[in-house]
């Protein structure tokens, strides 16, 4: 966040015309109906609490990734970034989820974050991601792509950092982008993100593909039971 990117660049100044915007609609809908997020583990269901109460969900994030120490130029904790949330939402339930590398032991739990239940109603590890996105009203985040997936569900997201989905009018931005002026609707970002800057390959054949392809990949591989990370089973 602290330069230019090639997608930043992309979505600044592209021409989005009609036949790749439906496209995008139809990656979009198809990756959400999929339930198909960064991570895909976890298992089992969760429940909105019967309250009525909105619902927040806060993702936690790895406190020493770059994205953090370059994209987030206010808060820069898990724990400041529930204090945020709940000052933002007072008469909100606040569920936290920790990130999986945290919780798998892989990366160091961040500062403070013991203290989670002080600042939040429940926290949950288990459940996958696009379970708890469909089950919430908003999303706030540091730089997490959690803020991205949350937008392609049509949800609000508050951003304490910039990651680059912020700052194009989707997204309530605690610390606005002076460099992105555009205002970009969801299949534009989705557009520029899944479309036009990545390049993808088939785990199956090594070559080149596309996004429509990478994802029909992922599903035929769910379906097969593909095993999932060491990590993960032994957590």
């Amino acid at each position: 966040a602290t330069a230019p990117s090639d997608l930043e660049n992309l979505l600044q100044q592209t021409a989005f015309d009609p036949p790749l915007l439906e496209r995008a609609r139809r990656l979009r809908e198809r990756i959400v109906q999929a339930g198909i997020t960064k991570y895909n583990v976890g298992a089992g269901g969760w429940t909105r609490p019967a309250s009525g109460q909105r619902v927040v969900l806060v993702p936690g994030q790895v406190e020493s990734d770059a994205s953090i120490a370059l994209g987030a130029p206010g808060l820069r904790t898990n724990i400041g970034l529930l204090q945020a949330a709940r000052q933002a939402a007072l008469d909100a339930q606040i569920v936290y989820k920790p990130h999986p590398d945290v919780v798998a032991r892989l990366r160091t739990e961040g500062e403070g974050e013991a203290e989670a239940s002080r600042y939040c109603d429940e926290i949950v590890v288990g459940t996958p991601m696009h379970v708890l996105l469909e089950g919430v009203d908003e999303v706030h985040v540091l730089t997490s792509l959690a803020g991205f997936e949350a937008l392609l569900r049509g949800k609000k997201v508050t951003c304490h950092g910039n990651p680059f989905y912020a700052g194009w009018g989707l997204t309530h931005d605690a610390h606005p982008h002076s460099r992105r002026t555009r205002r970009l609707t969801l299949d534009e970002l989705v557009a520029a993100t899944l479309i036009l800057y990545p390049t993808y390959v088939s785990r199956t054949t090594g070559a080149f593909t596309t996004p429509e392809r990478a994802l029909d990949e992922l599903l035929d591989w769910r379906a097969q039971g593909g095993s999932q990370a060491a990590w993960w089973r032994q957590l």
